[in-house]
């Protein structure tokens, strides 16, 4: 990402202004896995639908280890204003946003982590902030990240599934096949051999027959 940060970075321990006070940013985290999601700007139409479906799902963060927190480029207190939107939007008027919003006015944030939407500006011709997803290890560095234009809403059920495959990877010498979902059979890495990989696992290795005669499809159930 243009003027951001790559996968395997530790990810910038910024300082900022949020909904529960000010942070830095990996005393947040603590030693739990984290999630940052920007937001073009407050009172917007499609943001307010996906903090309201991320407050929804809260639980399943939680579940995870993952601790949740967004961004805006306005100010706490239109934060504050806004949650109450978000909240009744979801069906759950008077209970408090589930995490907190970063506020970044001055787009100082949103410019280290390269998360400027060139294309789609504000009311004063200024570039709004993509929808930026990141995702970031218990060791502070950076596992995962998604860019969505500032127009197109991201799938939260999309994000939970990267993030099971993020922590079980991260355990297990295994990658997770396309649409692979917890429960489904994964991958044995290729620097496995297949003496490694019957020690490692007892469940057993099947391997898929190929024209080429590789034998580099091998699947296993954990």
């Amino acid at each position: 990402m243009p003027g951001g940060i790559l996968l395997g970075d530790v990810f910038p321990n910024f300082e900022a202004d949020t909904t529960i006070g000010r942070i830095k940013f990996h005393d947040f985290l603590g030693d739990s896995w984290g999630i940052l999601f920007s937001h073009p700007k407050d009172f917007t139409p499609v943001c307010t639908t996906e903090l309201a479906c991320a407050a929804k799902v809260s639980d399943e963060f939680k579940k995870r280890g993952v601790k949740m927190i967004a961004l805006s480029l306005d100010s706490v207190e239109d934060h504050y204003k806004w949650s109450k939107d978000v909240m009744a939007f979801g069906n759950a008027a008077g209970s408090p946003l589930p995490y907190p919003i970063i506020a970044d006015e001055k787009r100082e944030l949103s410019v280290q982590l390269g998360m400027l939407d060139p294309d789609e500006m504000d009311k004063d011709g200024m570039p709004l902030t993509a929808r930026c997803v990141f995702v970031i290890g218990p060791d502070k560095k950076l596992k995962l990240s998604i860019l969505y234009p500032a127009t197109t809403g991201r799938n939260f059920d999309e994000i939970l599934r990267v993030i099971d495959s993020l922590q079980l990877t991260a355990q297990k010498k295994v990658a997770t096949p396309v649409d692979w979902k917890p429960g489904n059979k994964v991958m044995v890495i290729p620097s496995l051999s297949d003496a490694e990989a019957a020690a490692l696992f007892p469940n057993g290795v099947t391997t898929t027959e190929l024209p080429s005669g590789k034998k580099y499809l091998r699947y296993t159930q954990i």
